[in-house]
């Protein structure tokens, strides 16, 4: 199993530039790759140039950047270029995000996202592949041809040379629908809040046809230290939000995971507090057994012991969520 970092996205008055001295840190572990994130804050794309000129072996990937803040062809560019700076190290994670971030932040229609990204990752290999580009789909017109069309559009091919013509593309799923799609159409998958002693009966179904190589880079928080509980309890407040908050009622497909896992009743009463502005009782109402599932926190034995779980899995790559080099020694330690 492999090893990756995820830095998430930048929380208010941080700087990602500052988390450098870990990525140069998991790099000189052995860590395989490290990942950025977007949400509606700071973007996926500028921090990995960032990390990528800051680093010299270490793969970095997007996990995600969003499908809905970019055309395809914007994203082939952007993967293109990023592969070529990075010495071919780039990874292009993919996703959707929900109807509120899709709607509400990118002014898109939510529409309908299995076939926008079958389209879409179809549209970026084309463009990486250096084909003139030419689409008719549902959700794609190129050239454009719908309302307020010119006629001027012309089919076009990327204009750079890539270094690789097949850069890796990554999806995030969480559904099982969205689960086959990756395993249909990507080279990867990330999922995230994994239960691995769930893990078969959440994706086995879905993930069954994936080909030969197809990567699985499952991200998990991990926090070293000898006070459990305090490390449960700051892992809470993160829980709570996804659960709870990231998305509607009935449109929360973190919510909607933990339901499959088995924790019904915990995830409605979650949300219920959550959007009720009861964040605080939302947290608290986050089941200890429910972090350990989906964590690794406590001393290097107990971490120890939770990862055979994890080895059990078809999971390539655990990619650690954790602001601790020393968690990141750790785990090290225990894996590579």
């Amino acid at each position: 199993m492999k090893l990756g970092l995820n830095l998430g996205y930048a929380s208010p008055g941080t700087n990602p530039a500052e988390l450098v001295p870990l990525v140069q840190k998991a790099e000189r572990l052995g860590f395989d790759s490290v990942w950025a994130a977007e949400a509606w804050g700071t973007d996926a794309v500028t921090v990995l140039a960032w990390l990528a000129a800051s680093t010299t072996t270490i793969k970095v990937g997007s996990a995600i950047m969003q499908i809905p803040g970019r055309t395809p062809a914007n994203t082939a560019m952007t993967a293109a270029t990023l592969d070529l700076m990075s010495g071919g190290r780039f990874i292009l994670g993919l996703g959707t995000s929900g109807p509120q971030v899709v709607e509400g932040w990118h002014g898109e229609p939510w529409g309908k996202p299995l076939g926008k990204t079958r389209e879409y990752v179809e549209i970026v290999r084309a463009a990486l592949r250096r084909e003139t580009v030419e689409h008719h789909g549902e959700q794609y017109r190129i050239p454009y041809d719908g309302p307020g069309a010119t006629g001027l559009g012309k089919p076009l091919k990327l204009m750079l040379r890539p270094l690789r013509a097949e850069i890796p593309i990554y999806l995030a799923a969480i559904g099982p629908k969205n689960v086959a799609l990756a395993a249909e159409i990507a080279d990867g998958w990330l999922p995230i809040f994994v239960d691995p002693e769930r893990f078969g009966d959440a994706f086995g179904a879905s993930i069954a046809g994936a080909r030969d190589g197809f990567e699985i880079a499952a991200t998990a928080h991990v926090l070293v230290g000898d006070d459990v509980q305090a490390l449960r309890d700051s892992l809470k407040p993160y829980l709570a939000l996804y659960v709870g908050g990231m998305g509607a009622k009935g449109k929360n497909f973190y919510n909607a995971l933990v339901c499959r896992y088995g924790w019904e009743e915990d995830a409605a009463r979650i949300q219920d507090l959550y959007l009720a502005g009861k964040q605080r009782e939302a947290i608290a109402a986050v089941p200890d057994a429910l972090v350990d599932a989906v964590a690794l926190v406590g001393p290097k034995e107990r971490i120890r012991d939770r990862l055979e779980a994890w080895r059990e899995t078809p999971v390539t790559t655990l990619i650690v969520g954790s602001p601790q080099p020393e968690a990141l020694q750790t785990v090290a330690e225990l894996v590579l």
